[in-house]
């Protein structure tokens, strides 16, 4: 004679073995549904605070926070205007420092000494920073044909966007209005290769300027700051 097994109750009621199996078999693909879908879900991406930023930015204000402050490394130029650029650019710049990528041994030691949220954090306050000022002004017309067959080689205009101020990728900077001196430095630096102490490691840029001759650069980057656009010198108050 066949055994039969007994069959389970759930709140009262008797299931047999069939739809007990039912019920886990569709527990077990609801669970498993849940988990892929819990994976599939992007990341939320890390954000920077820039009120958080006022406790961490002491170390910057002292050449940023300083109108025509110059540096001396490669060569005197004045710092770059850090005040409305993107927070993604200067977040990438700040690890390209701290990695090397970029070979700046003031910049090097600052970037080294932060965390990946203090770098969100100051990118995220220099880019609000003066937003409540005026843009700055153009200074010049249009460009002149030498100037435009310049821009014409390295296709200036398809990455950094209309007026050399709206990139087309947050993480590329604005260049508009930008101490020329400084452009002139940073170019020169994307031509530099080999070195253990100077220059810019980026494949693009190398390839980008690596047809142009110092005085193309120069030209180039004195019109760059004639444009007008939203980058800005801000004086921190104890600077002011």
């Amino acid at each position: 004679m066949k055994t039969l097994r007994p069959q389970k109750s759930i709140a009262g009621h008797t299931l047999s073995n069939t739809a007990i199996k039912a019920l886990l078999g569709a527990a077990a693909f609801g669970a498993g549904l849940a988990l892929t879908l819990l994976a599939a879900s992007p990341a939320k991406a890390a954000t920077g605070n820039p009120e958080a930023a006022k406790a961490k930015v002491a170390m910057c204000i002292g050449c940023h926070g300083i109108p025509g402050y110059q540096a001396s490394f490669p060569e005197v130029h004045k710092v770059p205007m850090i005040a409305g650029q993107s927070a993604a650019y200067l977040a990438a710049a700040l690890t390209a420092y701290q990695k090397g990528d970029r070979k700046h041994p003031t910049m090097k030691g600052i970037a080294a000494s932060l965390s990946e949220q203090d770098i969100l954090d100051l990118s995220a306050y220099y880019e609000t920073l003066g937003k409540d000022l005026p843009a700055k002004a153009g200074k010049g017309g249009a460009p002149s044909a030498a100037v435009t067959a310049l821009l014409q080689r390295g296709n200036c205009l398809s990455c950094h966007g209309e007026n050399l101020n709206k990139p087309i990728d947050p993480s590329y900077p604005k260049l508009a209005g930008q101490h020329g001196d400084y452009l002139y430095v940073a170019l020169k630096a994307y031509q530099t290769q080999g070195s253990a102490s100077m220059g810019r490691n980026n494949a693009i840029m190398a390839g980008q300027v690596k047809g142009y001759t110092h005085a193309e650069l120069k030209q180039l980057a004195q019109y760059i700051e004639s444009l007008g656009g939203d980058l800005k010198t801000v004086p921190q108050s104890r600077f002011k």
